[in-house]
């Protein structure tokens, strides 16, 4: 019989499955990239290349940041407590100006080197120069869709739109057969794309069979400038161009009211909800309950270190459920089991990728992580859902297994050099600082 190649033993597995299947004790069996075999107790004598104690730990699926801006953590802290538009206007848009695809790079290997030390697998990106974006990805070893963000406005990357259109176009054939990258148009917002940009970018995201991702409905000031401009509410907007439907993930949400809310549903549209970023922007609260209820896929996002300020989706978890409970004034609205599975299963879900990743299950993508619970905030532990998501930290996970890869062993990631990665970002953050100054 042919050794297996990881086997992990002494657990709790919580599998996210659609019954909630919960292996206690339970073991896991990873063959090239894929879980071969799962269940409880333990299993009989088999040969692993190697072998993963969970030592009593928590064993779950890497958890799945919907929505990032990963090189923007050479950002973190460089203009808080600001407005959105004063934000965006004034500090980020220019200083992007200033980037090239080396600043890229070096920020979204520190992005996914965060990351996997706090137990994210697979994440989200929209941003510039995102060719050197899914490089730094494909280095760390970790699974992502990344996308060109497009404006109307010249980009310090591509330049014009149409340049933009047809960089986007090679970046979906260039990483078109990758297991790990994969590709999706991503014009910004509709306050910052044309309607015919907007449908040029749906018509080439259908072309190729890709996701659209666009920031939709995030602030009042948003939703107004759309209406003074359009006559119609971002949805209805979208609806008239003919661009929602079941290709599109949209993120934040914030400023929907119920009819928005069904025509969500109705076109099957997905969500990532950024529960931190919104609150720090002071962007509002958006309705999760009310389009979980509708049945509507919402995956959970850290969005960019320059408006969270962090990458950690356990610290984003416990957000999202506090922030709901208190703003509805409701204990049981956003429990501990519904926000776990929106950072994973429904994160999946949300990304159009729950046949691969999201749950652990004989046949999926094997991306797995161990949380260690022999420590003092996580004992004793009567519930594991409630711990992971009101007490645990990023900082507790202590393997990460991406596409039946170890890419992290007791808190010491294998894929990077972490010391390279973090002199790199300290130099180009002298950079930024002459571009403010400049």
């Amino acid at each position: 019989m042919e050794p297996v190649d990881i086997l992990i033993e002494n657990g709790t597995i919580l599998t996210m499955d659609e019954e909630g299947t919960i292996l206690e004790p339970g073991f896991l069996m990873v063959e090239g990239d894929r879980i071969s075999r799962m269940g409880g107790g333990c299993p009989e004598p088999v040969e692993a290349k190697r072998h993963l104690d969970a030592k009593g730990g928590l064993v779950l699926p890497g958890l799945i940041n919907g929505h990032t801006h990963a090189a923007m953590s050479l950002f973190r802290g460089l203009a808080d407590d600001l407005p959105l538009m004063d934000w965006l206007n004034h500090y980020i848009f220019p200083v992007e100006r200033h980037m090239d695809g080396d600043f890229v790079h070096t920020g979204t290997l520190l992005a996914c080197a965060e990351m996997i030390l706090s137990g994210t697998t697979t994440f989200c990106d929209m941003y510039l120069f995102e060719g050197d974006a899914a490089r730094a990805a494909g280095q760390a070893g970790m699974r992502c869709i990344l996308g060109e963000v497009l404006y109307d406005f010249p980009s310090p990357n591509y330049g014009d739109l149409e340049k933009g259109l047809a960089y986007t176009e090679n970046l979906i054939l260039e990483w078109a057969r990758d297991p790990l990258v994969s590709i999706a148009v991503e014009p910004h917002s509709l306050f910052t794309c044309s309607p015919d940009l907007l449908v040029r970018a749906h018509e080439l995201a259908q072309r190729h069979d890709v996701p659209l991702i666009l920031h939709l409905s995030e602030t009042t000031t948003e939703v107004n400038e759309i209406i003074d401009k359009y006559g119609k509410k971002p949805l209805e907007h979208l609806r008239s161009l003919g661009i929602l439907g079941p290709r599109l993930i949209a993120d934040h949400c914030v400023h929907l009211d119920d009819e928005e809310v069904d025509m969500l549903a109705g076109h099957g549209v997905r969500v990532i909800h950024n529960p931190e970023s919104n609150m720090k922007l002071a962007s509002g609260v958006a309705p999760v309950p009310d389009m979980i209820a509708r049945g509507i896929a919402v995956g959970l996002g850290t969005d960019g270190c320059a408006s969270n300020n962090n990458l950690d989706l356990f610290t984003e978890m416990d957000t999202a459920a506090k922030l709901h409970k208190v703003h509805r004034m409701d204990t049981t609205v956003m429990d501990a089991y519904t926000v776990l599975r929106m950072a994973t299963i429904e994160g999946a879900r949300a990304l159009g990728l729950d046949n691969l990743i999201g749950s652990l299950e004989a046949g999926k993508k094997a991306d797995i992580i161990v949380v260690d619970t022999q420590r003092p905030h996580l004992t004793p532990m009567y519930h594991p859902y409630s711990h992971l998501v009101y007490a645990a930290r990023g900082q507790d996970v202590t393997y990460s297994i991406i596409d039946g890869r170890v890419v992290m062993e007791n808190r010491r990631i294998l894929t990077l050099d972490l010391e390279e990665i973090l002199a790199r970002a300290r130099k180009r953050s002298e950079d930024v600082i002459s571009w403010i100054r400049s």
